[in-house]
C-alpha cells in the first residue's frame, strides 16, 4: 500500500476527507483506547486492516511545565517536574537538579554520599519504570498474567521509595544541593534483600513474557526503526539501543557516579528477527533492569561500606537558602528510562526564578517516529508499536 502525502497536503497535521478513496476511512485511536496509553488521539488513513497513515494529537492534558517552572523559585520548581514522566520520577528529579547545581557551580561538592543515594533511588526508579513499560505492553498484546507478576514486584519499589521519600510516586526527594533526607536506617538492607528477590524474578519474567511464542510472533520483524531513521528524529533511550547504537549518557557523559561503577550498555542485535524492532526494544528493557540490579548491588556496597551513614551526615548541607544562579544559559541533560531528558536554563542573574526553563521530553521526540514506522502495518501491528515506543502522557504533553 502506498503512502498519499497529498491527503495531507491542506493541513499539515490532519488527514482531510476531500479525497479519501472508496476503500479507505480515517479513524480515530484514543484518547479513551486503553492502549493508547494515556490522552492521546491516533488519527489513522486505513484502507480495511492497514494501516496507511497516522497523525498523533496532543493537548488534551497540557500541563503547562515550562511556564509553572517561569513563575516559580527554582526549587519549587522538582514537584512539577515528577508531574512530568510520573512513573519515573526521581531520574527526572536528578536530571533537573544536576542542571541548577552546574549553573551555582556546586556540582563537583557534593557529598560521594549524596551521589551513591540519588543514583540508588534512580536506578530502582529504572526498573519501575521499565516493569511498568513491559506489563503494559502485554496487556496491549492480551497478556494479563505478566501484568499481574510485574505489578507485585514493582510494589516492592514503590514501598521503598516511599519509606525513604514519604510519597509513593511523586518524591521530591532529590533536592538542589543535596536531598530531602538520609536514607532510613535499614534501608540498605531492605534494598540489597530487594535486589536478591527480584534476580530470579526477571528470569521469569523472561520465560513468560518476552521469550513466549505468540509475544514473538506479535513483536518480530514489526515496528523496525532503522538507525538512521532513529538518530534523524533524536530517538534516544531503549528505543535507540534496540536499533544498535550503544548510547547511553550515563556513559557517554559519566555523570554523579557512574564513571565508577560498573556495568553494560545493552542493544539490540535482531535475535527473534530484525534490529530495531518491537521485540527488540522489549528485551533491551529487560536487559537493563539486570544491569539497573548491579549498579544498585554496587551503590549499596559503597554506602555500607565507605560511605556509610554518621552522626555528622547532613544531606542538606549545601542545599542554597537563596538560588540565584549567575546570568548564563545552560543545557544539562541526563539518561531517563525513556532517553534523553535534557532542560534548557536561562537565568538572568538578578532573581531566583528561571528567565526560561525548557524541557527536552524523551517520550515526546520518540512518538515523533510513530508515523514512520507504521505505514504499511496491519492495525493490530499498530498497537504492538506504540506499546514498544513507552510512553507517558505527563512529559509528551508538558
Amino acid at each position: 500500500m502506498s503512502y498519499r502525502p497529498d491527503l495531507l497536503v491542506s493541513e499539515p497535521n490532519k488527514l482531510t476527507v476531500g479525497e479519501l478513496r472508496t476503500e479507505e476511512m480515517i479513524l480515530n485511536l484514543g484518547p479513551q483506547h486503553p492502549s493508547t496509553h494515556g490522552v492521546l488521539r491516533l488519527e489513522l488513513l486505513t484502507d480495511g486492516e492497514i494501516v496507511k497513515d497516522v497523525v498523533p494529537h496532543i493537548g488534551y492534558l497540557h500541563r503547562c511545565f515550562e511556564k509553572h517552572a517561569e513563575s516559580l523559585p527554582y526549587n519549587q520548581v522538582i514537584p512539577f517536574v515528577d508531574r512530568m514522566d510520573y512513573v519515573a520520577a526521581m531520574n527526572s528529579e536528578h536530571a533537573y537538579a544536576m542542571g541548577v547545581e552546574k549553573m551555582l557551580g556546586i556540582s563537583d561538592q557534593l557529598p560521594k554520599r549524596v551521589e551513591y543515594i540519588r543514583v540508588t533511588v534512580a536506578e530502582l526508579n529504572r526498573i519501575a519504570s521499565h516493569l511498568i513499560a513491559l506489563g503494559t505492553y502485554g496487556l496491549d498484546l492480551g497478556a494479563f498474567t505478566p501484568f499481574f507478576w510485574i505489578m507485585r514486584d514493582r510494589e516492592h519499589i514503590l514501598r521503598l521509595l516511599e519509606w525513604a521519600s514519604g510519597a509513593r510516586m511523586l518524591y521530591n526527594y532529590i533536592w538542589i544541593g543535596g536531598l530531602y533526607y538520609d536514607l532510613p536506617v535499614g534501608f540498605e538492607e531492605r534494598c540489597r534483600e530487594f535486589v536478591h528477590y527480584f534476580r530470579p524474578k526477571l528470569k521469569e519474567l523472561e520465560n513468560l513474557l518476552i521469550n513466549n511464542k505468540i509475544f514473538i510472533d506479535r513483536t518480530a520483524r514489526v515496528g523496525v526503526l532503522p538507525l538512521d531513521l532513529a538518530i534523524n528524529c533524536g530517538v534516544t533511550g531503549p528505543m535507540l539501543r534496540a536499533s544498535g547504537l550503544r548510547f547511553d549518557l550515563r556513559r557517554v557523559d559519566g555523570y554523579s557516579v557512574y564513571p565508577e561503577l560498573a556495568f553494560e550498555v545493552p542493544v539490540g542485535e535482531g535475535k527473534m528477527g530484525s534490529v530495531g524492532d518491537c521485540w527488540d526494544r522489549a528485551w533491551v528493557r529487560l536487559r537493563e533492569m539486570e544491569e539497573s540490579l548491579r549498579i544498585v548491588d554496587q551503590c549499596l556496597a559503597a554506602l555500607l561500606g565507605e560511605h556509610k551513614r554518621t552522626r555528622d551526615f547532613d544531606p542538606q548541607a549545601l542545599v542554597p537558602k537563596k538560588i540565584r544562579p549567575k546570568a548564563q544559559d545552560l543545557y544539562v541533560r541526563a539518561e531517563n528510562p525513556k532517553g534523553e531528558l535534557g532542560f534548557f536554563f536561562r537565568a538572568d542573574g538578578k532573581s531566583d526564578v528561571p528567565f526560561r526553563c525548557k524541557a527536552r521530553a524523551c517520550s515526546f521526540v520518540n512518538l515523533s517516529v510513530l508515523p514512520h514506522i507504521s505505514r504499511g502495518v496491519l492495525l493490530a501491528d499498530l498497537i504492538a508499536i506504540l506499546g514498544s515506543i513507552d510512553i507517558v502522557l505527563g512529559e509528551v504533553d508538558r
